[in-house]
């Protein structure tokens, strides 16, 4: 995991690998609330793999011809795996979905029904994991490792370290792509998103990148696979804009960004955060991750900031998961902590050469960030792990936002995606 150095188990990893097979990583969302089977809006309850949850919608939009803000989910699900979750298109009967499924790749439609509600992001718990661990030396023994492991996170609370999904596992540039949003840097982050190839990438995904760092882009565009989509929606829009205008200014770049799903372009500043907040989790789990350090802010399960409190009595509401130190997502408006866990957040700011005034953004305002405290630990729960012919099956549930590699990370102490 980026910028994760820090282990909270002490335990020797079990090693292993995961994601052999998509279906070895299967995860399921646990909604606020279930559709109702009245009103106006359609809820469509999937299974998909080797699909992200983005891409799944635009093929629906598409195929409905509507447009995409119509349609919306809880949560942004795994590619790498077998996942199953709710969604939404809104002012569309369930009859007009009942083909949907023969329209639509690598994908089940296992329900279709009404609500009166849209479905919007955030809108879940938490998500279920039940995921094979292939290749461990003694199933057995490790089986009973990853159960103590587990053990002692479902007492302590996992890291809330951000996983590699975040940033791009053979292509870890998202966060690259937000800070040079960030440094105002519009040209770069775009010349960054659509050319810069990565060695981990497939030869013909080079070749393209490549020809748009060469400034062949017409020759770019059409070496480009369906899987660089948002890739050619920046491309077509630059190549857009050079035709009408005869040279690009920083306006065509803007242009660029624009073109891409909101979830995607607001993706990018919020993991140029992530990374930073994972270098500051990686610190300050080093105190102690379930307990009050002097100068740490403090945030209930609702997220809200807990101005006053005693130090005993504040350690018992973090024992029992009611209280949780935090750490930031920097931003424009973030407060930072004080004392020793305030010189750790000031050191990491430091290091990049950023101010907290930088998030805003200028060039970009809307897609800035104030920022935010966010819990350093997360709650883990319904653990099991046995042994089975293949390796270690374990399973858990965990909140919304979180990430299962922190958890896996800490039974197998290899780095996870």
């Amino acid at each position: 995991m980026l910028n994760a150095e820090t282990y909270l188990t002490p335990q020797k990893g079990i090693g292993g690998e995961i994601r052999t097979k998509y279906e070895d990583f299967y995860v399921e969302e646990i909604p606020e609330n279930l559709p109702s089977g009245q009103g106006p809006n359609t809820w469509i309850f999937i299974e998909k793999m080797g699909r992200n949850t983005l891409d799944v919608v635009l093929d629906i939009a598409k195929e409905l011809h509507i447009n995409r803000k119509r349609t919306g989910f809880a949560g942004m699900k795994d590619k790498a795996a077998r996942t199953r979750q709710w969604l939404c298109v809104s002012n569309v009967e369930p009859e007009e979905l009942s083909n949907i499924e023969e329209k639509l790749f690598k994908v089940k439609v296992l329900k279709i029904t009404k609500n009166e509600k849209k479905l919007r992001i955030g809108q879940l718990v938490g998500n279920k994991f039940r995921i094979l661990i292939r290749g461990t030396a003694d199933p057995k023994s490790d089986a009973e490792t990853a159960m103590e492991v587990l053990s002692q996170l479902k007492k302590t609370g996992a890291a809330n370290y951000y996983g590699w999904q975040r940033f791009g596992k053979n292509r870890p540039n998202t966060h690259k792509v937000g800070k040079a949003m960030v440094q105002n840097n519009i040209k770069g982050a775009v010349d960054s998103y659509i050319g810069n190839p990565y060695p981990g990438e497939a030869d013909h995904i080079k070749a393209a990148r490549s020809l748009y760092d060469d400034g062949e882009w017409e020759e770019a565009y059409k070496s480009m696979p369906s899987g660089m989509r948002y890739e050619k929606m920046m491309l077509r829009e630059l190549m857009k804009q050079k035709k009408k205008k005869g040279e690009l200014d920083e306006q065509s770049y803007e242009m660029a960004i624009e073109s891409l799903p909101k979830p995607l372009k607001r993706m990018f500043v919020h993991a140029y955060q992530s990374a930073l907040f994972n270098k500051v989790v990686s610190e300050r789990a080093k105190l102690g991750i379930n307990r009050y350090v002097e100068g740490d802010m403090l945030i209930d399960n609702k997220e809200h900031l807990i101005h006053e409190f005693e130090e005993d009595e504040i350690n018992e509401r973090i024992e029992n998961f009611e209280a949780h130190p935090t750490a930031p997502l920097y931003g424009s408006k973030v407060p930072l902590a004080g004392a020793e866990v305030g010189e750790i957040e000031k050191k990491v700011l430091l290091e990049e050469g950023m101010e907290l005034e930088d998030f805003q953004c200028s060039k970009m305002p809307k897609l800035g960030s104030h920022g935010l405290r966010r819990a350093i630990r997360f709650k883990i729960w319904d653990v099991s792990a046995e042994a089975v012919p293949e390796g270690v099956l374990v399973e858990f549930s965990i909140p919304k936002g979180c990430y299962a590699t922190a958890v896996l990370r800490e039974i197998m102490k290899v780095d996870v995606y």
